[in-house]
């Protein structure tokens, strides 16, 4: 059996136990979706915009789940202890893709803020979430298999004014029975809203099957965020998964006049991730930031894919994003910032730098800039290269040995994302991640 047959043959044996089945515009949509996903196929390279990442590799994997589960408690355990934010927050977990309400505390909700699972959502109140599900045609066709299949995600809805009073915390416990996990997260800022939310995805097996080709693990997650007027949402994902894993994610924001998007992402493990990340200004006087740091080494891939839309006059975008690699390690980042016409005063920036650890290790960026408006403002540029041996010789002219002058070198390079995230107690946990998987972690204390 084909791994096409096999998702049809799993989307007409579960459609009726999914969330919401039986509603009218969900089930005509979800099977659209699989449809759709069905006469695409996994993207390969034959496509300009998976020119540089296949999922052809998929074809060969169903990803049954096992039948040994491992202990997801440990993890969370950990998590919770690393970094000062640890204590407070609102956590809301999920393990395979499911929620599990015994390892979720969300806390004291200020009025107005509603956080729940959203197959609960969907099961009770799937009017809430029809105006921001989304459509069939977003994204590539990995997208809509998860509008066909996903049957758990987190839904974040605050009403006019609501804030949030700390990070909301969701956390995506994978790899414990394998399988594949297909989670949708909604999240609605009404006008003037604010929030902080950490997106978290996390394996309970460190080391993983890393054999070459043989994925352990499919995530396959969509979250899709719709800011109001003034509204401001900082998003931040996280995605540590074993290195059996293929992550496949899309995160799409729609921006109405003057609100501020700013999402970080930080991507340090899977066998081969990919992250397509947009949004749209679809009223004046937005601002996004578009910040991102990956680490890949032995033959890991991670893949970037952005779009900023200027829609509208008077935007303002900035795009920052920096890969380390070592081993044969593979990077991509494709950007691209579209200025409709009309969009005057946009004011729009991207920039991606590669810093190659090893003479295997290969990157490749692609910023792009498409302007149809007069008095704008954009530019953009990449980087790929080496240590800078000055800098280098410095370091060993002040004391330091090559190894830990090399060390204290990349981190500096990766730091410099990590500055801008607001928060000091996400940018620690980033911190705590970068230590874990970067050569010289112990110096990032100095930095």
């Amino acid at each position: 059996m084909s791994t096409l047959e096999h998702w049809l043959q799993r989307y007409n044996a579960g459609r009726d136990a999914l969330p919401g089945a039986g509603v009218p515009w969900l089930d005509a949509l979800r099977e659209e979706a699989i449809m759709r996903f069905a006469d695409e196929g996994w993207p390969s390279n034959r496509l300009e915009s998976w020119r540089h990442t296949s999922l052809t590799l998929l074809e060969e994997r169903s990803f049954a789940p096992a039948s040994a589960p491992l202990a997801p408690e440990t993890v969370l355990q950990r998590l919770r202890s690393d970094g000062e934010e640890a204590a407070g927050g609102h956590w809301l977990v999920f393990v395979d893709g499911r929620h599990a309400p015994a390892l979720s505390e969300l806390g004291a909700l200020p009025a107005g803020a509603e956080i729940r699972a959203l197959a609960e959502v969907l099961a009770t109140h799937p009017e809430w979430v029809e105006a921001y599900f989304g459509t069939v045609e977003e994204g590539a066709s990995p997208a809509a298999l998860n509008a066909a299949l996903a049957a758990d995600g987190a839904f974040v809805r605050l009403a006019r004014g609501v804030a949030l009073d700390a990070p909301l915390h969701v956390v995506f416990i994978g790899g414990v029975r394998k399988g594949a996990s297909l989670v949708r997260n909604l999240i609605v800022a009404e006008a003037g809203a604010e929030a902080t939310i950490v997106e978290h995805y996390v394996g309970v097996d460190a080391a993983g099957d890393a054999q070459a080709g043989t994925p352990g693990t499919l995530t396959n997650a969509v979250t899709r965020i719709a800011a109001a007027q003034d509204a401001r949402i900082t998003h931040l994902k996280l995605q540590e998964e074993d290195r059996s894993t293929v992550h496949v994610a899309h995160i799409a924001a729609a921006q109405a006049r003057g609100s501020v998007f700013a999402s970080h992402s930080l991507s340090f493990g899977a066998q081969l991730a990919r992250n397509d990340i947009t949004t749209r200004f679809d009223g004046e006087g937005c601002e996004a930031l578009l910040n991102g740091l990956f680490h890949v080494d032995g033959r890991r891939h991670v893949d970037h894919h952005t779009r900023i839309d200027h829609a509208q006059p008077r935007g303002t975008s900035r795009e920052f994003y920096r890969g380390v690699l070592d081993g044969a390690g593979r990077g991509v980042f494709a950007g691209r910032i579209l200025v409709a016409p009309g969009a005057v005063r946009t004011d729009a920036m991207q920039r991606a730098d590669n810093l190659l650890l090893s003479p295997q290790a290969e990157a490749d960026a692609r910023p792009e800039l498409e302007i149809y408006a007069d008095d704008v403002k954009c530019a953009h540029g990449a980087t790929v290269g080496q240590i800078d041996e000055d800098s280098l010789f410095y370091l060993r002219t002040r004391g330091l040995d090559e190894a830990h002058a090399r060390n204290l070198l990349t981190y500096a390079f990766a730091a410099e994302v990590l500055e801008r995230i607001g928060l000091a107690s996400l940018k620690r946990r980033a911190q705590v991640a970068i230590r874990a998987r970067l050569p010289g972690g112990e110096l990032m204390e100095v930095l």
